[in-house]
């Protein structure tokens, strides 16, 4: 039985209670002190003694009360605390300031094959010199590749720290092993701030419909994907809805840009390097996105800036799924599906010798054409709303709205940028309109085609004459394009009567 005796604190008192329980022959597992609080753990304490030892505690002096408790406190925190490790799916332990194991949860007891509680790191790990590198830096050491039981494995090291009055006394560390595609996760979702599967792909038009149909076709099919299109139109959305979509979903999803690293730093980010590639490589080596990404998904921006060593060596894994690292000899086998943009013609330069034949068809097994932002007329104002909307709540700003004169100005412009032009143009305006309406005066579009025929118009008097004068240029050089009402109208997001209307108005025929 377990008891719970609360007392008014004087000198002595505690003795006088624990002489009552060796009076009765009691044997005691487990006796913990809080004053004004003694908990008392005696499993031969039985009910009929129970009944005369509560009567001779309450008669000693101070002894408030007695009663019966299911577990003592340290009892329950341990408890608390198996629970606690044995949730964390990573395998956990914790080490004495001398390298020696204090306990391990079972995920690392399941890895190890036994429990090493008492063993020592240089038992744990084959690096001779891990364990005293640990503790000379008191386990502040950053993440690491390290071998345990045959496995590579990513470890996180922490100092515990403690000590009487709020001390900084380093009693120990706690080790974390991650497999790499834990870290992938994290990552992923520390860089994903986006909409996910088709809600990303923000737009009503024909166009974008076509996309969204064959996108979630291609989702499902585990096989490499070719997303082409200009600069600007969304081809990292499309790749993020597409790995949404599939079966990958609840794993990694990581990216990187073949236009924007030079070939070696691009081949570390990818593949990985191994102890001692190079001067200055992190200790224990260096996972790359294709291990942190296993299970998931790897989206290669830009891949016809890729150089033709680095196409070579992708060429491969795509191949057989077998990479090695930089300056490794073991072959590394990951389940990872390839995802690739380009803004350049990839089939063209294939016949300028430029880009290898036999890469395109790998990459090209299914394909995805983003339409550009000229073709989604449709879109444009829901994405102009979409994006002052975000940009009010990035610059901490009152809501504000486009007044409707703007709306022929963002039609008619060609928007050679796409989608991340119009972007930049709506958060400029929106930063630097002072007035909850934004008009055609807080928008800067020089330099686009818009801009430049602006600058060769004629003075206007008033804003109607000025709205007036583009809507005429704007339908006479649409209708060319689109030489039908209907046409036109899907062109501009209206009806075929209003076109019909102003095509009259503006005395505009074919």
């Amino acid at each position: 039985m377990r008891i719970h005796v609360t007392f008014i604190d004087r000198v002595g008192i505690t003795q006088e209670v624990l002489a009552l329980l060796g009076a009765r022959n009691l044997n005691l597992d487990a006796v913990e002190m809080s004053p004004p609080n003694v908990y008392i753990d005696a499993p031969t304490l039985r009910r009929e003694v129970l009944d005369e030892l509560q009567d001779a505690l309450l008669r000693v002096e101070g002894v408030q009360a007695v009663e019966l408790v299911d577990l003592l406190p340290g009892q329950h925190r341990r408890l608390q605390l198996d629970a606690l490790l044995a949730a964390v799916g990573d395998p956990v332990l914790a080490v004495d300031p001398r390298g020696h194991v204090l306990l391990a949860n079972p995920a690392l007891i399941s890895l190890c094959g036994r429990d090493p509680t008492g063993e020592t790191l240089s038992q744990l790990f084959p690096e001779a010199d891990l364990g005293q590198t640990l503790i000379d830096k008191g386990f502040r050491l950053p993440m690491c590749e390290v071998s345990f039981q045959g496995q590579a494995l990513l470890l996180d090291a922490a100092p515990i720290s403690g000590g009487p009055d709020g001390g900084r006394l380093l009693s120990g560390g706690l080790l974390t092993l991650y497999p790499p595609s834990r870290i992938g996760e994290r990552l992923a979702s520390l860089h994903h701030d986006h909409a996910e599967g088709l809600d990303a792909l923000i737009g009503l038009s024909p166009a974008l419909g076509q996309l969204k149909a064959r996108l979630q076709k291609v989702a499902s099919l585990d096989a490499p994907l070719l997303i082409q299109g200009e600069t600007g139109t969304g081809k990292e959305l499309v790749a993020r809805a597409c790995h949404a979509l599939s079966a990958r979903r609840d794993a990694p999803f990581l990216a990187l840009n073949c236009a924007a690293l030079p070939e070696s730093l691009a081949e570390s980010e990818l593949f990985g390097y191994s102890a001692g590639a190079f001067t200055g490589a992190q200790r224990g080596g260096k996972p790359g996105l294709l291990e942190l990404a296993d299970s998931g998904t790897v989206f290669l921006d830009e891949v016809g800036e890729m150089s033709p060593y680095l196409q070579a060596k992708l060429l491969r894994f795509l191949s057989d799924g077998c990479f090695r690292r930089i300056g490794g000899d073991r072959e590394v086998h990951v389940d990872v599906r390839v995802l690739c943009a380009t803004h350049r013609n990839l089939e063209r330069m294939v016949g300028e010798g430029s880009f290898r034949e036999d890469l395109y068809y790998r990459l090209n097994v299914l394909n995805l054409m983003v339409p550009p932002l000229r073709e989604r007329g449709q879109d444009i104002l829901l994405l102009a709303e979409h994006f002052l909307r975000q940009a009010c709540t990035q610059i901490q700003r009152p809501p504000c709205r486009l007044a409707p004169a703007i709306h022929p100005l963002l039609l008619g412009n060609r928007w050679s940028g796409n989608v991340r032009q119009l972007q930049n143009v709506i958060f400029r305006a929106a930063a630097i309109c002072e007035s909850d309406l934004i008009d055609c005066g807080d928008l800067e579009l020089a330099g686009t085609a818009l801009g430049s025929h602006q600058g060769e118009a004629a003075p206007v008097t008033s804003l109607e004459d000025a709205v007036q004068a583009f809507e005429k240029d704007l339908l006479q050089r649409l209708y060319a394009e689109f030489p039908s009402t209907r046409q036109l109208a899907a062109r501009l997001n209206t009806s075929h009567t209003a076109i019909g209307q102003r095509l009259r108005k503006y005395g505009i025929s074919r």
